[in-house]
């Protein structure tokens, strides 16, 4: 671990499958994904992962806040304690970050509890101490219409953290993006359009680490795919899909251009969009 950075919570790791110093795969970091969970990131942020895989002026960093302890589990992970979870779920994200070669993975091993509470200090520090490490250019988080608490709340932390950043230095985009809570409701003119078909079946793969989820009760694995197939097919009727796996994004720049925008009355522009557009539709066709 880097002097210059102290984790909040106990348990945390840096990880960086090349081995290079934590401040140097950091420093080259022009992608940051941060995810509430082990496998949030992989589901969510792949579109960032293809961007930079074997890219030499591109990295891709990720960032897990939650532990991800209190998952489901039955099988094989049936009597599997809350720690030995979080350590299984661990070591699954550290193998995507191996296998992606990711910039570096870092986990840092909130309770969900610590995350969902916007007054914690350990939560902001940690997001302030990596956004001032990395700089990114693009950061991928979750979007703010999704239905997991967990994951509003680490949209919201992160939305803060970027708006403590100097105008300077903030990200150029900020982008929201799907795991509980599909965006194909989005207005067209508000989705952001991510291809994930790049790469093989890196995508597919990096999803398939994650056995105790999976074997566990949830099979992620064959849900995401099916999700970003039904993206790139759904998007158009009347034109040949132009990819083969879309992953859908709300773009959430204009809350860092404008930090006195409230996040609330931002989401409910979109959702009124929506609404415009189904009642429209129906008028038009009555």
């Amino acid at each position: 671990m880097s002097p210059a950075l102290r984790w909040a919570a106990d348990g945390a790791e840096a990880y960086v499958p090349d081995g290079a110093p934590l401040d140097i795969a950091l420093g080259r970091t022009t992608h940051l994904g941060i995810g509430a969970h082990p496998d949030d990131l992989e589901i969510m942020a792949c579109h960032g992962i293809l961007e930079c895989y074997r890219k030499s002026d591109r990295w891709f960093t990720g960032v897990t806040v939650a532990n991800g302890g209190g998952s489901p589990r039955i099988g094989a992970f049936r009597d599997k304690t809350d720690a030995e979870m979080i350590a299984i779920r661990k070591t699954e994200q550290k193998s995507a970050a191996l296998l992606g070669e990711y910039s570096a993975a870092l986990l840092l091993n909130h309770p969900s509890s610590s995350v969902k509470d916007a007054s914690h200090a350990g939560v902001a520090a940690d997001l302030d101490a990596i956004l001032a490490a990395t700089s990114p250019e693009v950061v991928y988080t979750h979007n703010l219409a999704d239905k997991h608490d967990t994951h509003v709340a680490v949209a919201l932390r992160v939305l803060a953290a970027v708006r403590r950043m100097p105008e300077n230095a903030r990200p150029r985009r900020l982008l929201g993006c799907e795991v509980w809570r599909d965006l194909d409701w989005l207005d067209d003119a508000d989705k952001v359009r991510m291809p994930v078909d790049r790469e093989g079946t890196l995508a597919s793969d990096l999803v398939a680490i994650f056995q105790s989820q999976i074997a566990g009760g949830k099979p992620y694995d064959r849900a995401t795919v099916g999700r970003r197939l039904a993206n790139a097919t759904f998007f158009e009727s009347h034109a040949i899909d132009g990819s083969t796996a879309v992953v859908w994004g709300m773009d959430l720049t204009p809350l860092v251009v404008d930090d006195t925008k409230d996040p609330s009355a931002f989401l409910a522009e979109h959702i009124d969009r929506f609404s415009t557009d189904v009642k429209s539709r129906i008028a038009k066709m009555g």
